[in-house]
């Protein structure tokens, strides 16, 4: 049966384009929470570059080196993740690596307004590259990396809230 408005296939069809998404980050370390977004973001995106944003202003506690090592145990053997660094604007980025999306984590209204005005001007900046917003599960609602490190170096269990990769190279680092 064929609807009018409905083109026949031929089986010549160009082949469908890959939905690359970006999801930015200093990962210092990955948490379960980024675990958490990443995963959600596979089902909305056929790849998502993890991609870890270089801020000289910052001192993080893994080097690159060791962040992208955590980030890739996360996702070992999922070709679908992939791990990168910048040091530029994230939307040159998202252009340069085919990405029509930037993937966002909310934990709480307090995000919003920042996560906002980062949007408004990446759409300034390059119109198409969307920004999507993904509220983290609830049960990561109050973790970040900061609060994890200040645990783990005053040797709080940071067990369930990172994975127990990222929870080992915490306890080496502050033992």
């Amino acid at each position: 049966m064929s609807f009018p408005d409905t083109p026949e296939t031929t089986g010549t069809e160009p082949a469908k384009s890959v939905s690359i998404a970006v999801y930015p980050g200093t990962f210092d370390p990955i948490t379960n929470g980024h675990v958490d977004i990443i995963k959600r973001a596979l089902r909305l995106f056929d790849k998502v570059v993890i991609v870890i944003a270089i801020n000289v202003l910052k001192t993080p506690l893994f080097t690159i080196e060791e962040r992208i090592d955590m980030i890739n145990q996360c996702f070992n053997g999922n070709d679908r993740v992939e791990v990168d660094t910048t040091t530029g604007l994230l939307v040159d980025f998202a252009v340069s690596r085919g990405a029509c999306a930037i993937v966002r984590g909310l934990r709480a209204v307090s995000d919003f307004d920042y996560e906002f005005q980062l949007a408004l001007m990446n759409r300034k900046l390059q119109r198409r590259v969307e920004t999507v917003f993904l509220m983290t599960g609830f049960r990561w609602i109050y973790i970040s990396s900061s609060i994890i490190k200040d645990a783990a170096r005053h040797g709080g269990d940071v067990s369930g809230v990172v994975p127990a990769h990222v929870k080992a190279a915490l306890q080496a680092k502050f033992s």
